[in-house]
Formats: structure tokens, sequence, C-alpha cells
């Protein structure tokens, strides 16, 4: 794996959070909205973020390439070799940052032979960190505690997590067969830690994302034990860059799932 240090790439995703909130809190920044070709929102903050994350990674590691949302769409002939790279999507959630519930993070990736193999969330709001490293496990950071996510106590009580904005009938069909018995709905990349800490088991979406909603929680996820897989049974593990960055429906289970 590349020689990149996950407490790097924590300070990052810190330091992204600060200017977030600093618009967060700026009444006069917060309301200009801009709004993308695909219509989705863009805000002040989601830029800020951005700069700080590829300038930050381009000077510690000028030898591996970003993909950001907030950067134009790089063609599939440029990329299609490209061994590792950072995936970040540097204000996931930016339709929770408008509404103001605190539903929203900070994600970076680094994607090795199209698998994440290292992962950061940051939770701007509550000054949380999730982060993961393939063969060195998956931790939580709040305040001067960094805890084990396998330490975490693990809800007995089979739990999906879904979309606060994006939720459709093909997902509860997909469920049903996981025997849930109970649901949580929250935005963002939040979806994929509630699942590595144990505080849910399941997720499935159906509807579009892009590989940058992904790989951050993926790698996260795998780190604690889980798996995120294409479509809707647990058979092809989801991979990154391809063709066309834009996702199909995916699933992602807790390592008790995975257990057989």
């Amino acid at each position: 794996m590349s020689k990149v240090s996950i407490d790097q790439i924590i300070s990052i995703s810190i330091e992204a959070g600060k200017a977030i909130m600093m618009v967060y809190g700026d009444e006069e920044k917060f309301k200009h909205v801009d709004f993308k070709s695909d219509d989705s929102p863009l805000t002040e903050a989601d830029t800020l973020s951005n700069n700080i994350i590829v300038e930050k990674l381009s000077a510690l590691y000028p030898e591996i390439p970003v993909i950001s949302e907030e950067i134009e769409s790089m063609p599939y002939e440029q990329r299609k070799d490209w061994k590792s790279f950072f995936l970040v999507d540097p204000l996931d959630g930016t339709k929770e940052f408008i509404k103001r519930n605190g539903e929203f993070t900070v994600n970076i990736a680094l994607i090795e032979n199209g698998i994440p193999v290292l992962g950061v969330i940051y939770v701007p709001v509550k000054k949380e960190v999730y982060a993961g490293e393939i063969s060195k496990g998956s931790f939580k950071i709040v305040g001067e505690d960094r805890v084990s996510l396998g330490a975490l106590c693990i809800k007995e009580i089979k739990t999906a997590v879904g979309s606060r904005s994006h939720e459709s009938a093909e997902e509860k069909v997909v469920l049903d067969r996981f025997f849930v018995q109970d649901k949580i709905s929250i935005g963002s990349s939040l979806k994929f830690c509630l699942i590595a800490e144990g505080s849910a088991h399941v997720y499935f979406r159906f509807g579009p994302t892009m590989e940058w909603d992904v790989a951050a929680g993926h790698a996260i996820l795998r780190a604690a034990g889980g798996e995120v897989f294409k479509g809707d049974e647990m058979k092809e593990v989801f991979t990154y860059n391809k063709p066309d960055l834009r996702n199909g429906s995916f699933l992602c289970v807790g390592k008790e799932y995975l257990k057989n």
C-alpha cells in the first residue's frame, strides 16, 4: 500500500471541516447557494473544503492524483491506468448542510487497484472522526479518545440505515431479506459509520450516487470487517475508477453478515 499517513489525512479533513463550519456559522455566506449542471447544490463551504483538501494532498503526496466532486470530471482515458489515487467528497451531504441538521461530512479515501484501502470521514458539527485502514483496523476519535470500532457495542436488533433525503420502495424489498426490525434515517456517509461501529447492520442504496460518496465509508467499513457489494446481493465487491463515476445500486453489510 502507498505510504500514506492516516493521521495526516485526518488532519486535512479536520482543517477542511473548520472551513465548512466558518460558512455554516456565517449567515451571509450561508445564504449563497449555486447549482451545478445536475441541479445538485454547491455552497461556498464545498469550494473552500475542496481547495484545502486538494492543496494539502497534492503537497504531501504529489505522486498520487486526486479525484474530487468539485473538480471537473476527468476523462477515463486519462485515469484508466491509475493504480493509486485519492477520491474526495469535500462536503458530503450538501442538502443536509443547507437544512442545518448537522448530518454532513468530509470524506477522503485512498483507492488502490480499484479497492478503497484507507478512509477518513470527519463530522464537523460533532468534531468526530471515523477512520480505517485495511489490515490495521478502524477507529473513532471523539475529543482526545481514539476507540477501535471493533470495541464498540454491537446493536442486537437487526437495524437498517437509510438516507434522509433519498428513500425508495426498492430499498424496502431488499432490506426485508435481512429480517430488519428497526431503521435509522440519517444523511451523508454517516450511514457507513453507523454500520462500521455496530449501531446499524445493513444499508441498501437503489438510487444513483457517485464514487466519492461511497469510497471513504467503504474503506472504514472494510477495515471494521464489513463490506460493500454491487447490486443487491453479497456476490461482487464494489470497485472504483469505472469509466462512468456514477454508481449503480449497492449493498453495505456489517461484519455480522459475513461471519459465515
